[in-house]
């Protein structure tokens, strides 16, 4: 079981491929401060989180009537940050054409949305999407491997995995910083576009 992700890390994604069914959960309670809402690039100055920012709303709101936040021009801010920080990157101009409508339009509902990216995403990486859940299922009655909140960007609440292990790869700045583990999908498939699943495989050790 996984959440759904705002252009999800590494990690995310290779659920999909080493796991012969994936749930992604629809009827939680939304969480903050979570990769359903964020994702990390490496820019220029290093990682860089782009936040999603939503409608306020009461304390234990369904995920799916979390609306999207127009307030603030989030969307110019996200796209001129993937583009200063991948223009340069080798695949960035063979995808970039495909996520551009998500920062031209307005989806009202973040999982809308996410879904909607995740669905180009594996079309991108010729993975499964994996179903939708009809209900909760609390993590106690959870007869599978729940990572809906195990992926998580702070560090001290990111379960360690021991199916993944980051195999690297070259980033647009690795002149600049050491390889940056577990970004999001985007820094992945712009550095290696169709080599992306290749690379996915071998951050699994138990997957051939």
């Amino acid at each position: 079981m996984l959440s759904t992700a705002y252009f999800g890390p590494v990690q995310y994604y290779s659920k999909f491929i080493s796991h012969p069914e994936t749930i992604i959960e629809k009827h939680e309670n939304y969480p903050k401060q979570s990769y359903r809402n964020r994702c990390r690039i490496l820019a220029a100055n290093g990682p860089l989180s782009l936040v999603i920012p939503v409608k306020k709303e009461a304390p234990k709101t369904p995920l799916a009537r979390i609306r999207i936040d127009f307030d603030t021009d989030w969307q110019k801010l996200h796209w001129r940050s993937l583009e200063s920080a991948y223009r340069s990157a080798p695949f960035f101009e063979f995808y970039v054409d495909d996520i551009l409508d998500f920062y031209q339009e307005r989806h009202t509902h973040l999982f809308e949305m996410n879904m909607a990216i995740h669905g180009i995403i594996c079309g991108w990486l010729s993975i499964p999407q994996g179903k939708i859940s009809t209900s909760y299922v609390h993590p106690i009655q959870a007869k599978c491997q729940d990572y809906r909140d195990n992926i998580h960007p702070k560090k001290q609440r990111n379960v360690h995995d021991p199916f993944f292990k980051p195999a690297p790869y070259p980033q647009v700045f690795s002149d600049k910083f050491p390889f940056q583990p577990n970004l999001s999908i985007l820094d992945l498939i712009f550095n290696e576009g169709p080599n992306a699943s290749a690379i996915i495989k071998q951050s699994i050790p138990r997957v051939e």
